[in-house]
């Protein structure tokens, strides 16, 4: 069965009507009338490329249901501490994930060294790869030290012969590298474009689930950070995750975004070298490695990255200008958020910032999300606009509304206890928080408003 579809030749995005525009990748005059053909399906209705369950499916009680041998709640240590954590433990039989990631991140050395930790005869891994060779990936591996019993390689994109492959060697772990050149026969679509993307991911999921395997999918990313292909490809995953890091700098970061075996956005910080990824188990020293004492423009805060503490330093920096428009530059915080705050801090404290360029920068490549960092941007600013530096010993969290009033943070302990570890002396809170907040040996002040903050610190 065939139908017309407009694909777009630069993204693979399809539509069913012609548009001047891709609204995928916004290339014009980039999408091509093609004529595609559907799966063609088997009497009732299931699809001649995906592995079927033997046990006919009835509509059953949710407590008669009893776990078989192969039960979805034990999970499998991958041997490396950072990424277990990220996972909620380890690998989960029958689960399917996804990671995406930056070219050259380190997603294919990552999958080598989860190989060299879990491969066994007991355990067999098959990786997959449809962009490199078996001799490439064997650099790699002797690069690595990894040689492992149990890792089986092919280097294929046909989904027919990796379902072969899988049935043959039936391993516990499947890795594919990567989504994107993986195609079915039965589809006349380009690799990487939606439509194969998302019946091959379909594929994997039936893999996952029938077999109880667990399937880890790398994917490409788009130049704005995102997963390229449909929207789809991540609600039909069990967890995704995002490999994030600078090519310049040698730290790498894993976030999980989404993991129903686990919390969300949990993080594992890891160096990159010439044995591959190394896991660093305290982030916080790394982060604050370096950092300058005595210099206005520096305050420390610290964000929550799932269940971890994280301090890190929010250096700000103003520079009267000579032109009408001050600049305004933002990196590893949202850019409008900065300037919220600098208007809340021009107007409730009276510094007059309409003059002066300003720039906020987190050390070290990572980016805040969560507003407890709110006071320690204000302090960075305003000790930089008065010359004046902020006590090292300090750290500084909460969250600045528009009346510049400090509003209360979650988990102030936790934070508390992670600044005490690191040697800071004392804490600058919302004063909601200062009350029923444990001081764990630390001096803890209150302050209720960014004038009483900039009191206190300058």
């Amino acid at each position: 069965m065939k139908k017309t579809l407009f694909i777009c030749n630069q993204c693979g995005y399809e539509t069913a009507k012609w548009l001047g525009r891709c609204t995928a990748c916004n290339q014009f005059n980039t999408l091509e009338e093609k004529a595609v053909r559907t799966i063609p399906a088997k009497s009732g209705g299931k699809s001649a490329a995906f592995p079927q369950s033997k046990d006919t499916n009835t509509p059953t009680l949710l407590r008669d249901i009893s776990f078989g041998a192969n039960r979805t709640d034990v999970r499998k240590s991958t041997g490396i501490a950072e990424l277990d954590r990220v996972l909620g433990g380890g690998l989960v039989g029958g689960s399917l994930l996804l990671l995406g990631g930056d070219p050259g991140i380190g997603k294919s050395t990552l999958l080598l060294q989860i190989c060299r930790h879990m491969a066994s005869e007991a355990f067999p891994i098959l990786y997959v790869s449809g962009e490199e060779s078996g001799e490439q990936i064997k650099l790699r591996a002797q690069r690595l030290e990894v040689n492992p019993n149990g890792l089986y390689f092919l280097a294929e994109t046909d989904i027919h012969a990796i379902q072969k492959s899988v049935e043959t060697i039936k391993p516990a772990l499947l890795l594919i590298d990567s989504i994107q050149t993986m195609r079915l026969s039965e589809l006349s679509s380009l690799p990487g474009s939606v439509t194969q993307v998302r019946e091959c991911t379909a594929f994997f999921t039936q893999i996952a689930k029938v077999r109880q395997t667990a399937v880890l999918l790398v994917g490409h990313v788009t130049k704005e950070g995102a997963i390229a292909g449909p929207r789809v490809l991540e609600h039909m995953v069990d967890c995704v995750l995002y490999f994030e890091g600078e090519g310049r700098d040698s730290y790498r970061i894993i976030r999980a975004v989404k993991n129903r075996f686990g919390s969300t956005h949990e993080i594992g910080v890891f160096e990159m070298g010439e044995k591959g990824l190394t896991a660093i188990a305290d982030p916080s020293a790394y982060m604050l490695a370096g950092r300058p004492v005595g210099v206005p423009g520096s305050a420390v805060t610290c964000s929550l990255e799932g269940s971890r503490p994280l301090l890190l330093e929010v250096q700000g920096l103003v520079s009267h200008t000579h032109f009408g428009t001050p600049r305004r530059t933002a990196n590893g915080m949202d850019y409008n958020r900065m300037v919220m705050l600098m208007a809340v801090l021009e107007k409730r404290a009276g510094y007059k910032l309409a003059t002066y360029d300003s720039y906020v920068n987190v050390a070290g490549g990572l980016r805040i999300e969560e507003p407890a960092a709110d006071a320690a941007i204000i302090a960075a600013i305003a000790s930089c606009y008065k010359n004046k530096p902020i006590d090292p010993s300090y750290l500084i969290v909460g969250e600045v509304g528009l009346a510049g009033e400090l509003r209360a943070v979650n988990q102030p302990e936790r934070r508390i206890t992670e600044a005490a570890r690191q040697g800071f002396t004392a804490c600058v809170l919302p004063q909601a928080n200062k009350k029923n907040t444990k001081t764990q040996g630390m001096r803890v002040f209150g302050a209720a408003h960014i004038g009483e903050l900039l009191g206190l610190l300058l």
